[in-house]
């Protein structure tokens, strides 16, 4: 990660730094978005709409608004299933929930909430959404997710699923975004509600055992005889998240020797080591946010953590600490595609195209079709659903696979999957997950990779979203033949908002921040750390180069 190292990263956060979680609740209940203000309006990015309170970009106005326009979305697509609704364990999450519940019971949405007020991860959603929905074409559940992922402890975030399970498209995502803005707009005159007291009781409101049912159905996903019989020793930091309470059920249920580090939950997050910038972050694929369980790495065969809402994962292993995302992503499709026989001979391999290539050289090994698309997790979704694709996975340690007999298992991101996956390799292949990614690597390339942030105003971000290949002028790239230039992915043909420039020992990409006044640029070398930095300052100066050719 680019940008300078705080001198508290991956230490204990200074009282002084703990988010005030009185204060932070007060002000979404007292502070109203003003709608003139771009970043005071709803606005989903990749994951739903996230903000703070403090800042007006997340509020009860617009969770009352973004709920009334879900419940019309769902009226206009004829979607009158059950709604399934789960929150994670930020301060504002248990607001925002009361907020959406009253306006889903004035509208007269079955919403089905978690059982005694428990919290729900994401991919327990995705999860129930579709075995609900499982033979049936008519009376569809969705869901919706009050989470801001592993964001900092004073962010509060607000996702919707369709029936497919998964995160929802731009075009579902941008109807609700402009219906909510248009209520808050007209000071949400349109939108129905009811006093959360009285939305408990409503007769559309009902209690769901979600760890009952998802815990139950594990053993379809992941090989627990495996891990059993082999005996590993197994810990997990749930960094006081969602699946907090899941992971004690899971090593009941399959006599899995699993050890849960810390069940503590807490929305300040004192129990954080601050990262790489300062901030607390639940981020599992961070070795500054995960410097408990690293800590902890010789006690345990294999180790991993799950972000908030706990669709991402970390893996820590005796070999090697914890591992890179994309190195774990690798050794995850090199095992699962040689250990699922039941998957279709023709599932493919989804990657982004900011994922390492080393997952190209395997999937090419494996004789697997590669699926390569734009960020985002919603690109894997139908894929996922049918059966098409095996496996789906991002550099942001974000992954999700199908069943072991190849139906669909969750169409949004498993970070519980995941980890118990490394179990399960570690089982099967005696070697944990960091020794499997050294063979690999060595069989078929070391890669080194890097991202770097560079300064960009709205005009030039604006105009790198809509780069075309004609418009880089270069023929070589760090020395080598440049083989490809794209601006649409080749597993889609969709818009990449960038550009990806690829050689035989290297690529880059550069696609603009959605968020800050930056772009971001991803490089990969499979030669040394002198060509990776090469290639980061070629990307650059052929990107700026295009940028501000007239």
């Amino acid at each position: 990660m680019s940008g300078r190292l705080s001198p508290l990263a991956g230490k204990q956060a200074p009282e002084a730094q703990l988010v005030d979680v009185q204060r932070l609740r007060d002000a979404y209940v007292d502070l109203r978005p003003d709608p003139a203000v771009p970043g005071q309006r709803v606005s989903f990015g990749t994951s739903g709409h996230r903000g703070s309170s403090f800042d007006r970009s997340f509020n009860e106005w617009h969770v009352l608004a973004i709920t009334q326009a879900i419940c019309e979305y769902r009226a206009q697509q004829g979607i009158d299933g059950p709604l399934y609704i789960g929150i994670d364990s930020h301060a504002l999450s248990q607001p925002a929930f009361e907020s959406a519940l009253e306006v889903l019971a004035a509208n007269g949405v079955q919403a089905l909430i978690a059982k005694g007020g428990e919290y729900t991860p994401t991919p327990a959603i995705s999860h129930a959404i579709l075995t609900y929905n499982r033979g049936r074409t008519a009376g569809l559940a969705d869901g919706i997710v009050v989470t801001p992922s592993h964001n900092p402890p004073d962010g509060g975030g607000f996702k919707y699923n369709p029936p497919n399970g998964g995160p929802a498209d731009t075009d579902v995502t941008g109807w609700i975004q402009k219906r909510a803005n248009a209520l808050i707009e007209g000071g949400l005159r349109e939108v129905r509600r009811v006093p959360y007291a009285q939305a408990l009781r409503a007769s559309t409101t009902h209690e769901h055992d979600f760890i009952a049912a998802y815990v139950a159905d594990l053993a379809n996903v992941i090989d627990f005889d495996a891990i059993r019989g082999s005996g590993v020793h197994l810990g997990v930091d749930p960094l006081g998240g969602a699946g907090v309470h899941y992971w004690a059920p899971i090593a009941e249920r399959y006599g899995i020797d699993l050890t849960v580090v810390s069940d503590v939950v807490d929305p300040t997050f004192r129990f954080m080591s601050v990262d790489w910038d300062g901030k607390i972050r639940m981020d599992p694929s961070s070795s500054h946010a995960m410097q408990r369980l690293i800590g902890l790495k010789d006690h345990y065969d294999v180790a991993f953590a799950c972000d908030t809402d706990h669709d991402r994962h970390g893996i820590v292993t005796r070999s090697s600490g914890l591992m890179l995302p994309n190195h774990y992503l690798s050794v995850m499709v090199d095992y699962l595609y040689r250990h699922r026989p039941e998957w279709r001979g023709d599932a493919a391999v989804g990657k982004t195209l900011v994922s390492t290539a080393l997952i190209d050289r395997v999937a090419k090994r494996l004789g697997r079709r590669l699926y390569e698309v734009p960020v985002g997790f919603k690109w894997f979704v139908d894929g996922l659903f049918d059966g098409s694709l095996g496996f789906g996975g991002e550099e942001s340690a974000g992954a999700s696979f199908l069943r072991r007999d190849g139906g669909v298992w969750s169409t949004d991101k498993d970070g519980i999957a995941a980890a118990l996956l490394s179990a399960e390799i570690t089982a099967r292949a005696d070697r944990d997950p960091g020794e499997l990614y050294r063979e690999l690597s060595s069989a078929l390339g070391q890669p080194l990779s890097e991202r770097v942030d560079a300064p960009a105003n709205g005009e030039q971000k604006a105009k790198l979203s809509k780069l075309s290949p004609q418009q880089v002028k270069s023929t070589e790239l760090a020395g080598e033949k440049i083989e490809v230039v794209l601006d649409r992915a080749p597993g889609n043909g969709a818009a990449i908002g960038g550009i990806k420039v690829a050689s035989a020992h290297g690529w880059f990409a550069a696609r603009p921040s959605g968020t800050e006044d930056i772009y971001k640029i991803y490089a990969e070398s499979f030669k040394d750390e002198a060509h990776l930095q090469r290639l980061l300052e070629e990307a650059q100066a052929m990107v700026d180069g295009a940028l501000n050719a007239s």
